[in-house]
């Protein structure tokens, strides 16, 4: 089953669940000190739950910014299938394309984009439209 970012009728496509729960545990076990939510609490806390108010964009996009810019520094090897079983690996193990340089690279949609620009893209827009944003599956 496909999840993605929904606002209004706009339909972001990430990928599979575990793929998005990967993505969250990267980011609470190498940049929170497996804290969830302490240093990226709009993301980690409110979306994760699977909405965001529009009065908290702004601030999510500010996050999300950082999240990028933090995750440049993390090699690959580092990334967290999930943080409850830290042993876990993801299904690719480490067979991935020599164009992932970091881990702000590493995540791609099912449709083969970027997925921190996809991301991005469905922040823009609930902020241009002023529009909630939820996590949703199809």
């Amino acid at each position: 089953m496909a999840v993605g970012f929904k606002v209004g009728f706009f339909w972001f496509e990430i990928g599979n669940g575990d793929f998005l729960h990967c993505f969250f545990s990267t980011i609470a076990v190498n940049l929170e000190n497996s804290n969830w939510g302490s240093k990226f609490p709009v993301i980690m806390n409110e979306l994760y739950q699977g909405h965001l108010d529009t009065n908290k964009i702004d601030e999510a996009i500010n996050e999300l910014k950082t999240i990028k810019k933090q995750l440049k520094n993390l090699s690959t090897d580092k990334v967290v299938w999930d943080i409850e079983n830290l042993s876990l690996l993801p299904p690719w193990k480490d067979n991935i394309s020599n164009e992932i340089t970091d881990l702000s690279n590493y995540f791609v949609t099912s449709d083969g984009d970027d997925f921190l620009t996809i991301f991005m893209h469905a922040l823009e827009k609930g902020k241009e439209l002023n529009m909630c944003i939820e996590i949703d599956s199809l």
